[in-house]
């Protein structure tokens, strides 16, 4: 690699109805109009949370990105914080491409998408909705909260629908919000309480992230009528699942299911934790292959200095 920067990193703001999201605009160097991924996160995280590191080893590859937080999360803008809402969120991806589509430095005719975890879901939502893409990339993608929810104990179904009777109740009569954490211990009351949760979102905060582990109860029926999966065989561009054999959050076997369902579905599992993949060895793998598949089918150029 040559000594200068293979990419620059620019902090934009993409306008979504009223508010907007903040995103990393990753152009490589020395690279005239390169094609482009969009690039969404899991469920509550922002982009502090390693996709830079991903958005990275493609700029030097060539391809840009542009890694978005969504709205009422992180430092993006809204006014129902730590609210998460699928509509909303699917709002925040046609947003932010029909931005990219419109910049005038990348190539809004090359673009891909890449969302992880619940961003992989809505990565297969937004890839069947956009045969003009060029691919996508779901990376431990949540495919079916009615399955996932159906793993719940009957213990823990019970005091979740209490929360949620309890934050209607005060969305209703306009009280503050009941709040629940995104990931917890064993016996906690929170959306995952694998084992590997907690430690792993903690794993991926960085020094002064933006990431709150809390999320408004009303999220939960939100999250179990979401069945992204089912979509799959609508999607008629090249798509690369990638899946953890181990998950915890997002059970391999649906997964694995419906990503065969797709007609140019590119499959690859993993022994890896879901948590594991965007670090350390299984990451190195994970962004090598992806990085592969994606200037397969956006052809970019070979940056200056690395020819």
């Amino acid at each position: 690699m040559s000594k200068h920067t293979p990419y620059h990193r620019h902090t934009i703001t993409i306008p979504v109805g009223d508010s907007f999201c903040t995103a990393w605009l990753h152009l490589p160097s020395r690279v005239q109009r390169p094609p482009v991924v969009v690039m969404g996160h899991g469920m509550g995280a922002t982009r502090e949370m390693r996709l830079d590191a991903y958005a990275e080893r493609f700029a030097a590859r060539g391809i840009a990105s542009v890694a978005f937080t969504y709205r009422n999360f992180g430092d993006s803008g809204g006014t129902h914080r730590q609210e998460l809402n699928v509509k909303g969120q699917l709002e925040d991806w046609e947003a932010v491409l029909a931005h990219t589509r419109n910049r005038d430095d990348v190539d809004g005719s090359r673009i891909a998408i890449w969302g992880t975890s619940f961003g992989g879901g809505h990565a297969i939502t937004i890839a069947s909705r956009h045969p003009e893409l060029a691919a996508a990339v779901a990376q431990c993608p949540f495919t079916d909260g009615l399955l996932s929810a159906l793993r719940t104990s009957p213990g823990e179904s019970l005091r979740l629908q209490g929360l949620l009777i309890r934050d209607l109740l005060a969305a209703a009569t306009r009280r503050e919000p009941v709040c629940l954490p995104f990931a917890g211990a064993h016996g906690d009351v929170a959306i995952m309480t694998a084992p590997d949760a907690l430690p792993g979102y903690q794993s991926l905060v960085p020094e002064g992230g933006t990431f709150v582990n809390s999320t408004r109860a009303r999220a939960i029926p939100r999250m179990i009528r979401y069945r992204p999966g089912r979509r799959t065989k609508k999607i008629q561009i090249p798509i690369l699942f990638c899946v953890s054999s181990t998950d915890t959050v997002a059970p391999a076997g649906p997964t694995l299911k419906y990503a065969h369902r797709a007609p140019r579905g590119v499959v690859r599992t993993y022994a890896a934790g879901h948590f594991d993949f965007y670090t350390g060895e299984p990451f190195e793998q994970l962004v090598a292959e992806q990085t592969e598949f994606l200037a397969k089918h956006l052809s970019p150029q070979t940056p200056e200095g690395l020819r």
